[in-house]
This record gives structure tokens, C-alpha cells and sequence, in this order.
């Protein structure tokens, strides 16, 4: 039985693309098997896309010290009508900026809450994207993932 990985984000710069890609390859990793990985933009996903999950990966840019507009989009859209479907399911969360992430990540933290979601991976508060913030992310994809498969 194949499951389903959500990556759901706002990667509107080279820099969260980066990061975003770690994360999928982590996900993507060839030893885990029975995952399938989505990667929808937060402004693209929708209420079937979540209902359809078994986990969740979401990625943002800080903006003023909260996650993107877009990523609020997105779970304005489908917070009440996913509310009772997803409580259990595991999430992890990257947060990419240079002041601030702490607000962000209380936003996405708050909200997964109030899903019932079980985060799985303490959130990445992430400023910059070298080596080891790819590394990271690698490591939150993979983690996430593997614990959906087979």
C-alpha cells in the first residue's frame, strides 16, 4: 500500500527552492519505499490534496516574523474542512529567514495543533542554505518520510 507525503510550500526564492529540493530528495530517499511525494505550491493545494495525505512536510519564508502569506492561504482554505481527517497524521515543518523564525514557526506549530497533528521533527529555523542547512532538510524530508513507509 502506497502513502502519500504532502510537501506543501511558498518557495518564491532561488535560496527556498534550494532548501525545498533537499527536503524532497530527502523524501525522495531510494531506501524508503510505499511513499508517495507530493510537492504542491501552498497557493495550488487543496482540500482533496490533504484529505488524501498521510503526512506533511510544510515549508515558508519568514515574512515579518510570520509564515508567507501564501502558506496562510492555504490553511485559511482547508483548516475547518480537513479538521476532523488529519488529527494523528505526522508533520515537519523548515522555516527559511534571516530574523524572526520563531514567530513563523509558532504560526505553522499553532495551527498543526490545532489539526491534531503529531510533529515528528522539531521545526528547522533556517537562515541561511549551505551544506548544512540542505543537509537539515535532507534529513527532516527523509525522517518524515520514512516514517510513512512500508
Amino acid at each position: 500500500m502506497t502513502r502519500t507525503l504532502l510537501v506543501v510550500h511558498h518557495t518564491p526564492s532561488p535560496l527556498t527552492r534550494e532548501l525545498l529540493e533537499a527536503v524532497l530528495a530527502g523524501a525522495r530517499d531510494p531506501e524508503i519505499t510505499g511513499v508517495d511525494v507530493r510537492s504542491v505550491p501552498a497557493l495550488g493545494a487543496t482540500v482533496p490534496d490533504v484529505l488524501d495525505a498521510d503526512g506533511f512536510l510544510f515549508g515558508t519564508p519568514a515574512n515579518f516574523g510570520y509564515m508567507s502569506g501564501a502558506l496562510k492561504h492555504f490553511f485559511d482554505t482547508v483548516y475547518y474542512p480537513c479538521l476532523d481527517a488529519v488529527a494523528g497524521k505526522p508533520y515537519g515543518a523548515w522555516i527559511h529567514g534571516n530574523n524572526d523564525t520563531v514567530g513563523a514557526a509558532r504560526g505553522v506549530e499553532t495551527i498543526a495543533s490545532g489539526w491534531g497533528l503529531e510533529k515528528v521533527f522539531g521545526t528547522l529555523h533556517l537562515a541561511d542554505g549551505g551544506k548544512a542547512a540542505r543537509e537539515r532538510c535532507y534529513e527532516l524530508g527523509g525522517t518524515v518520510s520514512a516514517g510513512l513507509s512500508d
